[in-house]
């Protein structure tokens, strides 16, 4: 409890003073570091793009996972709020990247992709512990 505070403390410090990125309707490529606090400051919609059994393999807590390989990818947006931001990550941040060119093209206005993907983002969780 008191580490999860901590933590919490140390990223309004750390990041207080700086604006989330911006990105007008186009793709921001955001860090892990940019990823945690947005999760922590607005009401986000995070989505794993990878199939299901990437998905099962491990993911970030609280990801949907809507599989951008599918053939239902399209409906499976619909689910989302388009006037929410909506941070999206796959493996590595190819899928990714063309997941956001759709949601662009679908009208979602705050768009991120994380930098390097699942695979960047376990590496750097493995690090710090």
């Amino acid at each position: 409890m008191i580490n999860r505070f901590l933590f919490l403390a140390s990223l309004i410090f750390v990041f207080g003073c700086k604006k989330i990125p911006e990105n007008n309707g186009q793709t921001k490529v955001i860090s892990q570091e940019e990823m945690q606090t947005l999760l922590q400051l607005d009401d986000v919609q995070l989505v794993d793009v990878r199939t299901p059994k990437e998905f099962s393999d491990g993911y970030i807590e609280n990801a949907i996972n809507i599989d951008f390989l599918s053939p239902d990818f399209n409906k499976g947006i619909q689910r989302l709020d388009k006037e929410k931001p909506v941070i999206v990550y796959c493996r590595s941040g190819k899928r990714s990247g063309k997941c956001s060119k759709v949601l662009v093209e679908a009208g979602f206005k705050k768009i991120y992709d994380l930098e390097g993907g699942f695979s960047k983002w376990k590496q750097e969780e493995v690090t710090k512990n």
